[in-house]
Formats: structure tokens, C-alpha cells, sequence
């Protein structure tokens, strides 16, 4: 796992947003909202300064074939007048474009990617060349060719690796990466699967919004990327045996969160209905969870239970719904995780990484879970090895 190498503590994000926004209805409110994330610091690949840096070009934008100079010496301006109002404009700070976001943050996830993935080969004692099939995810910082393909080149991976990249996981693509990954491990066991995370979040960093929902997202999000090797071949270094996975998506919830790119950049939306859908999702869950262990429903319960359902409100939920019988304290890990950022797609493997440090008993009963923009959800049922 790699965290971002810039930490961006919250008490500068509030300041900047203070500085930015002035008049915003929402100011008198920032610290008492900032407090209720928990979060007081995030890592990003990228530091605060250029997140928030105006466009390196001009800040004139004028739409049209004709520019801004003709439209002011159409307009009756005098020439001297025209130079003095095009350097008033040009000296007005923009925002960044799409391409100045975007590409730093790009080179920044392949990198972060390449070093996870190296780091999870070496702890399972394997080379690039053992490695069958490549799953990706990365939603954030869009590109063709991906992820998977930079990978299998800077690795390098042998000409016929499988590659399978999921661009649109988001916040699944822990769970699901596992999920799908044992799948095409229970099709033939020899086979090893490599699953790399790695999400720029902090690209969904937009100076000139001023919408509350845009300073939750200022305060949420972190940049990570993680990596997995899941096999059939049984090794002394394995941590985890999936079982089972489920999966589940809520019609009609597409639009309650999404990415949107605007002139500016990647913008995220978030819709206050979302958490109580998302509940939906974890309501499902327990069902299957009930039907899966049918058979001792009275005495069966997680031991883990590694969570990422999007935020807080959903895991306070989860402690509420879960049958009375299980134990207290099953999403503790999940909670710390949050503390220091929303990972999107790779806290799921946060998650488990602060459980195999904590230390764990062989044969400990673990789910994983975590819910996306769609609204779908995936979970994967298995034991502590």
C-alpha cells in the first residue's frame, strides 16, 4: 500500500476555502462540518499547492471566433483602452484546465500503481513474469490506453497476460477486484491474479466551487494505491481465502453520486439521499449473508467485518441493522481507515491492512464490503488464514 507522499491537513483546506469563498452561506459552519468527517489530515499525490493553483496560461476566456481584442474594438474601444482592459483580464487568476489537473495526477497514479504492485509481488514472493491476469481500477484520472497497459510495461508483465482494466469501480474495486479475482482463480488455481488500485481523489479538488457539497468533497477524499496477489497456489505468505462473493445494485439511484467533468475538471456530486440508499445495499447484504449460513444462522457471525460503504453515517447504520447477537467492535477497523480519508476503491485494502497488522487468528470468519456510485455493491464472504 502507498499513501500519498503529501499530507493536507485540514486546517489548510479550510483556510484556503475561507480565502476563496468569503460570502459562501455555509462559512459560519465549515469547522463544526470539518470536525464531524473526523478527519484532521489526508495524504495526496499531489500537494495543496497545485491542486489550487490558477491555470498556468491566461485567464482570458473568450468563447466564439471572435476574440476578446476584436469584440472591444467592435465595441468602440479605443486601442490604448483595448490593452489596458485585455491586461486587467489577463491578469485574472482561472482555474486550471482539464489537462493541467489531470495530467500530473495521471503520471502520479501510474506511478503509485507500479510501486503497489511491485510491493505485493515481492510479499507474496512472486515475479512479473508469474503473473496470468492484471485487474485495474482507476476512476478518477481517465486515460487510453490504462492503467493496466502502463503496468504491463513498466513491470514488466509477460505478452500474454490477461488484462482486464475496470476504469468505473470506484469505490468497489477493492471488493470487487477480489471477487472477480477469485473467480478466475477457482477456474484453474494455479493462476495468479495481480489487482492494483491506484486513485488520484484529490483531482475532485475544485478551487472555484462553492457548493457545500464540493467543501464535503475538499475534506474527504485521499490518494492511494494498493495492490494484491490472489492465487490458488497456498503460500506461506496468504492472509485471506475468499469464499463466496454477492453482488447488488439499486435501480434508479445512478444519478444520487457521479463524477462530471466540466471546463475545470473532474467534479464529484453527491445527493443527500445517497447514504439511506446506500443502506438499502447493506440491508441486502445482511439477507445474503443470512442465507449463505442458513444452515447455523444462531451461532454464525463475522469475526471482521472490513467495510467501505462511503462514509461514517453508513457504518453507524451497519452497528445498528446487524443481528444483536455479533459481536461489538466488527467495524473498527473500517472507522480508523476513515480518520484519515475516504480511499475510494482501495480502502477496502486499507481496511484489511490494518486488520493483518493488528493481528489476527487462523480461521477468523471476514467480510468485505463496500458500496459505489450506481448505486451497486459487492461483498466477499471468506477466512482469516
Amino acid at each position: 500500500m502507498i499513501h500519498g507522499e503529501n499530507a493536507v491537513e485540514t486546517s489548510q483546506i479550510l483556510a484556503e476555502v475561507r480565502v476563496r469563498h468569503p460570502e459562501a452561506p455555509w462559512l459560519s459552519r465549515i469547522d463544526s462540518i470539518a470536525a464531524s468527517t473526523g478527519i484532521t489530515s489526508r495524504r495526496w499525490m499531489v500537494p495543496l499547492e497545485t491542486a489550487v493553483a490558477p491555470t498556468s496560461g491566461s485567464g482570458l476566456r473568450t468563447p466564439g471566433p471572435v476574440s476578446a481584442r476584436e469584440a472591444l474594438a467592435l465595441d468602440g474601444f479605443t486601442e490604448q483602452d483595448v490593452e489596458r482592459v485585455i491586461a486587467a483580464l489577463e491578469a485574472i487568476p482561472a482555474p486550471q484546465t482539464v489537462e493541467e489537473r489531470t495530467a500530473p495526477a495521471w503520471a502520479a497514479v501510474r506511478a503509485y500503481g507500479e510501486r503497489a504492485a511491485r510491493g505485493a509481488l515481492q510479499i507474496a514472493g512472486l515475479d512479473p513474469a508469474d503473473v496470468d491476469c492484471l485487474i485495474t481500477s482507476n476512476s478518477t484520472t481517465p486515460a487510453l490506453p490504462g492503467l493496466d497497459v502502463a503496468l504491463a510495461n513498466r513491470l514488466p508483465l509477460h505478452s500474454d497476460t490477461l488484462l482486464l482494466p475496470a476504469t468505473q469501480w470506484a469505490c468497489i474495486a477493492g471488493t470487487r477486484g477480489l471477487a472477480l479475482a477469485a473467480d478466475l482463480v477457482a477456474d484453474d488455481p494455479d493462476r495468479v491474479v495481480l489487482v492494483v488500485i491506484s486513485e488520484a481523489l484529490s483531482t475532485t479538488y475544485q478551487p472555484a466551487d462553492d457548493s457545500l457539497e464540493s467543501l464535503i468533497v475538499r475534506l474527504l477524499f485521499a490518494d492511494t494505491a494498493v495492490a494484491a496477489v490472489v492465487t490458488g497456489r497456498r503460500r506461506p505468505e496468504s492472509v485471506l481465502r475468499l469464499d463466496a462473493a454477492w453482488h447488488h445494485t439499486l435501480p434508479g439511484t445512478q444519478d444520487l453520486h457521479r463524477l462530471e467533468t466540466r471546463a475545470d475538471g473532474t467534479h464529484f456530486v453527491m445527493d443527500r439521499r445517497g447514504p439511506r440508499a446506500v443502506q438499502d445495499t447493506v440491508t441486502a447484504m445482511w439477507e445474503w449473508l443470512r442465507l449463505r449460513h442458513q444452515d447455523d444462522v444462531h451461532s454464525w457471525h463475522p469475526d471482521l467485518l472490513l467495510a467501505h460503504p462511503g462514509g461514517t453515517r453508513v457504518l453507524e447504520y451497519m452497528e445498528q441493522t446487524m443481528p444483536a447477537a455479533w459481536p461489538a467492535g466488527l467495524l473498527a477497523h473500517s472507522r480508523d481507515s476513515y480518520t484519515s480519508g475516504n480511499r475510494g476503491g482501495a480502502a477496502v485494502f486499507d481496511i484489511l491492512r490494518r486488520a493483518h497488522d493488528a493481528g489476527q487468528r487462523a480461521g477468523s470468519r471476514t467480510v468485505l464490503y463496500a458500496a459505489a456510485p450506481g448505486l451497486t455493491a459487492t461483498a466477499v464472504d471468506g477466512e482469516w488464514l
